[in-house]
C-alpha cells in the first residue's frame, strides 16, 4: 500500500474515529455524573425516610404516654365512683 493511500485513509477515517472516541469519553463522564447524582438522591431519600420514621415513632411514644396517663386518671375516677356508689348502697 502506498503512503499517500494510507494518509488518505487516516485523514478520511481518522477524524470519525477520533470524534467517536471523544464522544465515548464525554458520554462516560456524563453517565458517571448521573450515577453520582442518583446515589446522592437515594441517600437523601433514605435520610429523609429515617427522619420521618423517627418522628412518627416519637409521636407514637408521646401518644402512648399521654393515653396511659389519661387512662390511669380515668381508672382512678372510676374506682372513686365505685367506692362512692358502694357507700350509698
Amino acid at each position: 500500500m502506498e503512503i499517500k493511500t494510507m494518509l488518505d485513509i487516516i485523514a478520511n477515517q481518522g477524524f470519525p474515529i477520533a470524534l467517536s472516541i471523544l464522544l465515548i469519553f464525554r458520554i462516560d463522564r456524563f453517565m458517571q455524573e448521573i450515577v453520582i447524582a442518583q446515589k446522592e438522591g437515594y441517600r437523601q431519600v433514605l435520610e429523609n425516610t429515617k427522619e420521618i420514621h423517627n418522628t412518627i415513632t416519637n409521636l407514637n411514644q408521646q401518644n402512648r404516654e399521654y393515653y396511659s396517663l389519661r387512662f390511669a386518671e380515668v381508672q382512678k375516677e372510676l374506682s372513686g365512683m365505685k367506692v362512692g356508689l358502694g357507700r350509698i348502697e
